[in-house]
């Protein structure tokens, strides 16, 4: 695929999080931080550097690594990847904050994975969310479901970045810690009602 048609990684995330979100970013360009996306890359520095080193229990931890997936056309780095002596690769996704009720940093992770086996040609069963907040790994088993939801994702993403149009708000418990917020306007574009009395008081002819 040429550039135009690879998907990074971390739309998948956006998008499992939220389609509105992903295309605000990827379609429209738009990003703005608030204080969950900054202290959510504040943590990430500390992993994003180039380099390796070898961790006490033995494991060659690869940091920043860059992965991609021909077959689905994705592209992408890992925070951290662990390559274990007996050959196991074990992927680490940090994230800022306590684990989240939706599925997206799961899939992401997936997606990851998905590609270090393409990569490497072996299996990658298990990965880890590391929370800030804890301080704590919470492993993730790369389940069927789970790669085939990063295949439907893949082509969901793909499908709304060629219709080039933004899908509709959602305006429910996601948009509270949402950076885009005042961007998207959830709230005053799914008042319905308001805009009907808007627009019924402005074509109002006494």
């Amino acid at each position: 695929m040429n550039n135009d048609e690879l998907i990074n990684v971390s739309a998948l995330n956006q998008y499992a999080y939220c389609p509105r979100r992903c295309g605000l970013i990827y379609l429209e360009s738009e990003f703005s931080d608030n204080i969950h996306t900054a202290r959510g890359n504040a943590e990430h520095e500390r992993a994003d550097y180039s380099g390796w080193v070898t961790t006490k229990e033995g494991a060659r931890a690869e940091y920043a690594l860059p992965v991609w997936s021909d077959r689905l056309g994705l592209v992408g780095r890992c925070d951290v990847v662990e390559f274990w002596p007996d050959g196991s690769v074990y992927p680490v996704e940090y994230k800022h904050g306590a684990r989240k009720k939706w599925l997206n940093d799961d899939l992401q992770l997936a997606a990851q994975a998905i590609c270090l086996e393409e990569m490497t040609g072996k299996p990658v069963t298990h990965g880890a969310i590391y929370h800030h907040t804890s301080r704590r790994r919470r492993e993730v088993i790369i389940t069927d479901s789970l790669r085939r939801q990063v295949e439907e994702t893949v082509t969901a993403v793909r499908t709304l970045l060629a219709s080039e149009k933004l899908p509709p708000p959602v305006n429910d418990a996601r948009c509270k810690e949402c950076s885009l917020k005042e961007i998207c306007q959830p709230e005053a574009l799914t008042d319905k009602t308001h805009q009907h009395e808007l627009l019924d008081e402005l074509f109002n002819v006494d």
